[in-house]
């Protein structure tokens, strides 16, 4: 019974001494061991002591692997549309945002809205690219407007903040961004939407250009944050060439937009709902938990008396002054060695304290009139163009006409001019013409208005086309129409002599209108409200 006990322990340590020879092989070689087996990278020792085998050995215990993180789903690649676009936001957009952000307030509030706004006409061109052209004409209308409503919030966001603040110093750069923010509306256009880009720039521009006028060569925060507002238009008209010459495509063999727009918004909420995976426990087991904290800070307040509060202000007045004969009672008597009246010497060194003078309101400075114009300083005569805006001004009794070679995103801006003529070729944006005598204009044709302020004996010729003209504080003034301009609407106020001249026979004969200059207002109870009337003589 000894002799078969003794065989099948020698038996059972040659069993062990071949697995661990086995192991040490499988450790020496150059085969990484896989991690899915941790048991194979402990060595087991061979037992010195035949006897030592029959007890157990203890083990520690293993800590677990930590389980694997969930990959992440591979991301649809992105149509180079959309591509592009980021790169637009980023680079002209953004400039344009830190901009308004470094001038700050209600700048940088409306910057925000208009960064919103092309955030979600990226998400419009991400939807288009993927879905089918919704019916417009059908029952899709309203998926189409749900898919443009983002787009118009943002549009009406940035619209109200400039009419919320009317008054405020900065209205017209709200205003120009306000004019301006129509740009987001290309998305709808069908034919040609690069050109909705152009004729939003020289809305923009309209209020833009009195920014630079305003603040050039004195603030060039404010002239570094127009041009980044105008390289937006021009950067994005680029864009709309490139990709959409024509209108969005769509995709014609895309799902419906509805569904898209569910899958998309679907997709985003899953990815920022998603938390982090846990990081992995130590390997030494967790640490203990802390301490409990220990009890609140008891707030002491100390008691304060209020007896000792005087009132102050007019209320302290008041009070003293009703105490009737009482309230000369503090006061000393002075003698008359302290009178400044009877001793010059103390009137020579005496003076007063400057404590009071904070509080104390200073009386207004006296307004300065501006010099007359005899009297100016006469600067030299300036033609240039300077980015998109030609300056035109100090021209006096110029012997031959002005010609302005224009394009559709210039601007101009005639100032201080007299007795000269200016002929604008081609097809301009816009121009302002401001403290000028005897200015006669020539134009062709025009993407917005003439701003015509404060000048006298002015005269414009229009050839082509003029959507409107505005007269502000003029003292005489004809204006010529030609067949193509009858539509032209005139805005005019406080000015007087004003002449319209309108062809009306095949002749090319001008037959000249008066502008009223004189209204009649009453009040008529039976509609509950003024009446004005235009006042003609009849003679």
């Amino acid at each position: 019974m000894a002799q078969n006990n003794m065989h099948n322990l020698l038996t059972l340590i040659k069993r062990l001494e071949a697995a661990t020879t086995r192991l040490e092989d499988i450790a020496s070689s150059t085969i990484e061991l896989p991690r899915a087996v941790p048991a194979l990278s402990t060595t087991i020792a061979t037992p010195s002591n035949p006897s030592s085998t029959a007890s157990p050995t203890p083990q520690h215990p293993v800590s677990a692997p930590a389980p694997p993180a969930p990959k992440a789903a591979p991301q649809e690649p992105l149509p180079e549309s959309i591509e592009e676009f980021d790169v637009f936001i980023s680079q002209s957009v953004d400039k344009y945002v830190q901009a308004s952000n470094k001038l700050g307030g209600l700048v940088a509030d409306q910057a925000s809205k208009v960064l919103e706004g092309f955030k979600q006409q990226r998400r419009f061109l991400l939807i288009s690219t993927k879905a089918k052209k919704p019916d417009i004409t059908g029952s899709e209308m309203v998926v189409y407007q749900e898919l443009l409503k983002p787009i118009n919030e943002a549009l009406m966001a940035v619209g109200s903040i400039k009419e919320s603040n009317r008054g405020s110093s900065v209205f017209s750069q709200l205003s120009a961004v306000a004019e301006g923010i129509m740009v987001l509306a290309w998305v709808t256009v069908d034919n040609r939407p690069f050109k909705h880009v152009e004729e939003s720039l020289g809305s923009a521009q309209f209020f833009g250009n009195r920014v630079l006028k305003e603040h050039k060569d004195k603030d060039a925060d404010q002239v570094e944050w127009i041009q980044a507002f105008y390289q937006v238009f021009r950067d994005l008209a680029d864009y709309v060439k490139q990709y959409f010459p024509n209108g969005i495509p769509w995709n014609a063999k895309g799902q419906p937009a509805s569904e898209v727009a569910k899958n998309l918004e679907s997709a985003l909420t899953a990815g920022a709902a998603a938390p982090p995976p846990p990081p992995p426990p130590p390997a030494g087991g967790l640490p203990p938990p802390p301490p409990p904290p220990g009890p609140p800070p008891v707030l002491q307040i100390k008691d304060q008396g209020t007896a000792s509060s005087k009132a102050e202000g007019m209320g302290a007045v008041f009070s003293e002054l009703n105490k009737g004969e009482g309230v000369t009672r503090g006061l000393r008597k002075v003698d008359k060695s302290e009178m400044t009246h009877k001793n010059p010497a103390l009137r020579a060194g005496a003076t007063v304290s400057d404590r009071d003078s904070s509080t104390r309101g200073k009386s207004p400075a006296p307004v300065r009139k501006p010099k007359p114009e005899s009297m100016r300083l006469k600067k030299p005569p300036k033609k240039e163009l300077d980015g998109n805006k030609w300056i035109i001004e100090n021209f006096e009794k110029h012997p031959e006409p002005i010609e302005i070679e224009a394009e559709m995103s210039h601007s101009l801006l005639i100032s201080r001019c007299s007795q000269t003529t200016i002929v604008v070729k081609g097809k301009a944006n816009a121009i302002t013409v401001e403290n000028t005598q005897r200015l006669s204009i020539v134009i062709d044709s025009l993407v917005s208005t003439v701003d015509v302020v404060k000048s006298s004996n002015f005269a414009l010729q229009v050839m082509g086309t003029l959507p409107t003209i505005l007269l502000d504080q003029l003292d005489g003034a004809q204006v010529y129409l030609g067949k193509d301009s009858t539509a032209t609407r005139i805005f005019s106020s406080k000015s007087a002599g004003i002449n319209v001249n309108v062809i009306t026979s095949d002749d090319d004969d001008y037959k000249e209108i008066p502008l009223p200059g004189q209204i009649c207002s009453y009040y008529d109870e039976d509609k509950g409200d003024m009446v004005n009337e235009i006042v003609d003589h009849a003679g």
